[in-house]
């Protein structure tokens, strides 16, 4: 609330302490570890590696938060697809090293699962080091709720400003530069759901919810690139909405068959080759927007296997994920169309009216929040 700017600070320095304190980590169990603790590798077998993917992957959900900073960034275009992917890729690496870390220093089946490194020290006889990982550990849940609260209030900014909640929440203050109201109410409601919620069901909630706005956010770009309004034929438009029904349909259905474990590889193969062909075709329509800076690359192989990656690990998590995820999409559909779409219709038409009023020599307003 205070300044973008003193967050971005306070996160630099925090990170730099959490670098120093993953370093320890990660060094200490290597060279504590045993080659015997990783015996077996696959304890689980696939099955289990796709299970806790699907479940750990909401951890990934703080990166989207950097798309969010686009307007207080000084070349977002360059900036945001540079810190994006970048910090994307070195986190990857260290979640896989910090997990082989600990594995190596003890057999899988003595992993405390709520404090896995702190006891994990204990039991190599570093007593004195578990405090210094539970200090960086709580450190760590601080900053990203941090970056979490900046990132979640300006979604509700953008919200605001379609008038689908309160205006109120797109106000920012004139002096800070952040929306004050909305990190505000967006952080109380956070720690409210946090302390009376348990950390099974928000993690299953958020990890289908993630998985499945990743997977929407792969077909909006697919969408985006083959389909622009009043230039695309009615044929080519039914060409693409054909592609990407093959597409999903042959993920969805790959993803039932590997849960049912029915069919084998006979069907997971029949699944993968259709959706081949899906992609296939979909990269032989004419695309109809090139990106001028920065794009996505390798449209339409990289989204579509960001389609199948998601909709199979979906298909991994619990059925009482499902049941969650629908009620919540229920409740926010049905307030979308009694609210959300009369709201943004009356924004739209005020603002297309008042564009048209405005003269060349009209002065802005200069009001005490800005929007």
């Amino acid at each position: 609330m205070s300044s973008t700017r003193n967050t971005s600070i306070l996160n630099s320095l925090s990170s730099i302490v959490t670098t120093l304190v993953i370093v320890f980590i990660i060094v200490v169990g290597f060279v504590h570890g045993k080659a015997s603790n990783l015996t077996p590798f696959f304890p689980m077998g696939m099955k289990g590696v796709f299970n806790a993917a699907a479940v750990v992957y909401w951890s990934y959900t703080g990166f989207d938060m950097v798309a969010t900073m686009a307007e207080e960034t000084k070349n977002p275009a360059r900036d945001i697809p540079i810190g994006l992917v970048g910090s994307m890729s070195m986190i990857t690496v260290i979640y896989c090293l910090m997990a082989l870390a600990l594995v190596s220093m003890v057999n899988y089946t003595q992993i405390d699962v709520d404090a896995a490194y702190s006891v994990a020290f204990v039991q190599i006889g570093m007593k004195w080091a578990k405090y210094l990982v539970s200090i960086c550990a709580l450190k760590g849940m601080t900053t990203s709720l941090l970056v979490g609260s900046m990132g979640q209030a300006r979604y509700m900014t953008q919200i605001a400003r379609s008038h689908m909640i309160p205006p109120f929440f797109a106000l920012v203050h004139p002096k800070t530069g952040t929306p004050v109201n909305a990190t505000l109410v967006i952080t109380l409601l956070s720690s409210i759901v946090g302390l009376f919620s348990s950390l099974d069901v928000l993690s299953n909630v958020f990890s289908i919810s993630t998985l499945f706005i990743f997977m929407l956010m792969a077909v909006a770009l697919l969408v985006r690139r083959y389909y622009l309004r009043q230039k695309t034929s009615q044929e080519d438009l039914m060409r693409v909405l054909g592609c990407l029904f093959v597409i999903i349909a042959s993920s969805a259905v790959g993803t039932a068959l590997w849960n049912a474990n029915k069919l084998g590889w006979i069907g997971y193969t029949v699944a993968a080759v259709v959706w081949l062909i899906g992609t296939l075709a979909m990269s032989f329509l004419p695309k109809q927007r090139t990106p001028k800076v920065w794009g996505v690359p390798l449209v339409p192989w990289l989204p579509s296997l960001s389609i199948a990656t998601n909709l199979f690990l979906i298909g991994s998590l619990e059925p009482d994920a499902f049941w969650r995820f629908f009620l919540c999409t229920a409740f926010m559909l049905l307030y979308y169309i009694f609210v959300g779409v009369h709201a943004t219709y009356d924004v739209e038409h005020q603002n297309s009216q008042d564009f048209k009023d405005v003269k060349p020599t009209d002065e802005p307003n200069h009001a005490p929040f800005v929007t």
